[in-house]
């Protein structure tokens, strides 16, 4: 399987193979979906907590009587029946983290690229090098290219300049390729790859 390469200024630069075992893979939403699902709750803090009723402050004696008062026969005040009282059962600190194999987020990542390529959102470039960090002089070169919405992913390495250019540019995200994930994959209409990149992402899935 052939890709097309370009460059930065969108004139071609060859062809490109793909590892099929990689990018010609069956949509599955399934495993896209416990991916993303694993993703998102493993990158949430978890700091949510309210105050029990060993934490908030009150007397613990009787308020009243427990026959005659006229009241309710009600034990200590820090129950969380009472205003400024503890709640129950509330949320505490902790992990939101799931278990996934490791065949299975390896599985989407190959997915997620498969369905990319499979509906033309997946573009080649030769390298990712720009001269100087001008964010006027990058957004040129994307409009070439017809690019809005994108995630462009190189080698271990981003070029700092095409770094520093992008940073300032909405909706287009860089990353090298250890960071290359199915939920930014997925939520960018266009994948960029390097060709450092397609090395890399085949040493990693192969």
């Amino acid at each position: 399987m052939k890709a097309e390469v370009l460059t930065l200024d969108a004139k071609k630069a060859g062809d490109v193979e793909l590892d099929e075992g990689i990018y010609a893979l069956p949509e599955r939403a399934d495993i896209l979906q416990r991916v993303v699902v694993w993703q998102l709750a493993k990158r949430r803090a978890g700091t949510h907590k309210v105050l029990t009723r060993g934490e908030v402050a009150g007397t613990t004696k009787r308020i009243g009587k427990q026959k005659g008062g006229g009241t309710a026969r009600h034990g200590a005040g820090k129950v969380s029946q009472f205003r400024s009282g503890g709640r129950a059962f509330g949320p505490v600190v902790r992990s939101h983290a799931t278990n996934l194999p490791k065949k299975i987020r390896t599985l989407g990542l190959k997915t997620a690229l498969s369905s990319k390529l499979a509906n033309g959102n997946l573009i080649v470039l030769e390298n990712m090098d720009l001269k100087e960090a001008k964010t006027k002089e990058l957004k040129a070169k994307l409009s070439k290219l017809g690019l809005v919405n994108a995630l462009f992913i190189d080698g271990a390495e981003v070029n700092r300049n095409f770094l520093l250019a992008a940073s300032n540019i909405p909706y287009v995200d860089v990353l090298p390729t250890q960071g290359a994930n199915v939920y930014d994959i997925l939520r960018a209409d266009k994948l960029v790859l390097s060709k450092a990149a397609l090395e890399s992402l085949t040493e990693r899935l192969k």
